[in-house]
């Protein structure tokens, strides 16, 4: 494997990986909003929802660095098939 092989497959997974961390936190951060309903939106505490979302945006990130290990390097998923 090439010095650019490896910078590639190593852009490709950070790339991979941010965009999983980045989603999470959009998609929980949306979740409790909606969970929280339309009436209840003004009184769910603003701080609340970011670091309920940044929590789940980290437990992605420790997933994705975990599946490095136990699935494809080249991949943020834990299945070796993708």
């Amino acid at each position: 494997m090439t010095t650019t092989n490896v910078i590639r497959t190593a852009k490709t997974y950070a790339r991979d990986l941010a965009e999983r961390v980045i989603w999470t936190f959009l998609l929980a951060a949306g979740g409790i909003a909606l969970a929280a309903g339309p009436a209840d939106m003004l009184n769910v505490s603003f701080w609340h929802t970011v670091a309920t979302a940044g929590i789940a945006a980290v437990g992605s990130l420790l997933k994705g660095l975990f599946a490095r290990v136990i699935g494809d390097p080249n991949s943020a998923s834990t299945s070796s098939a993708v």
